[in-house]
């Protein structure tokens, strides 16, 4: 129905009809807003690169493939707008906080969290540093299948892989997720 809906609206704003990129945009701002904010942690920047990501989006229309869907089209833009953003921002090496012997004094001073079982229950923070230790990509497919909603087939199209080995290393990281909160 969703993608039938999305489908409609290409089609209708190809056809002349300006309203119906302003529902495309106002059904999917938040979930691509959350997206890039994810990806980028600063409001300030993930409201700019969702601007960004809508005039690709308004820019590319034309080009948009409409036996696809929709959704995973413009995530991948956001994916992309997000990673480029990044490779601009200059970041700080983990090794500029190590002394002369070698020691890093940020690893030294961090304290390490000890909870019990209810706390990681009810606690978002754990699950959040649980996560903090996966690769990139295994934190992306976490996040689109559990905080933007996306199918396994959404997320294969959207990392361009199939939907095997997405649903693969989604169980793989799930099953080392709840071995790394037990108590």
């Amino acid at each position: 129905m969703e993608i039938i809906q999305d489908k409609n609206l290409i089609q209708n704003y190809l056809k002349g009809e300006a309203k119906s990129i302003d529902v495309l945009i106002e059904k999917y701002f938040k979930p691509i807003y959350g997206f890039v904010y994810k990806n980028v942690g600063s409001q300030a920047d993930a409201e700019d690169i969702t601007q960004e990501v809508f005039v690709k989006v308004w820019k590319n229309l034309k080009k948009f493939d409409q036996k696809r869907d929709f959704k995973p089209w413009i995530f991948q833009i956001a994916k992309n707008t997000s990673i480029d953003f990044l490779r601009k921002k200059k970041s700080i090496p983990f090794s500029r906080f190590e002394d002369k012997q070698g020691k890093n004094v940020l690893l030294e001073n961090m304290a390490s969290p000890k909870v019990d079982i209810l706390e990681i229950l009810n606690n978002k923070r754990v699950l959040i540093s649980a996560t903090a230790n996966l690769s990139e990509k295994d934190k992306k497919i976490i996040n689109l299948r559990h905080s933007d909603g996306l199918s396994f087939k959404e997320i294969a199209e959207t990392l361009k892989e199939s939907i095997n080995t997405t649903k693969s290393r989604y169980r793989r990281i799930i099953t080392n997720l709840k071995k790394t909160i037990k108590p």
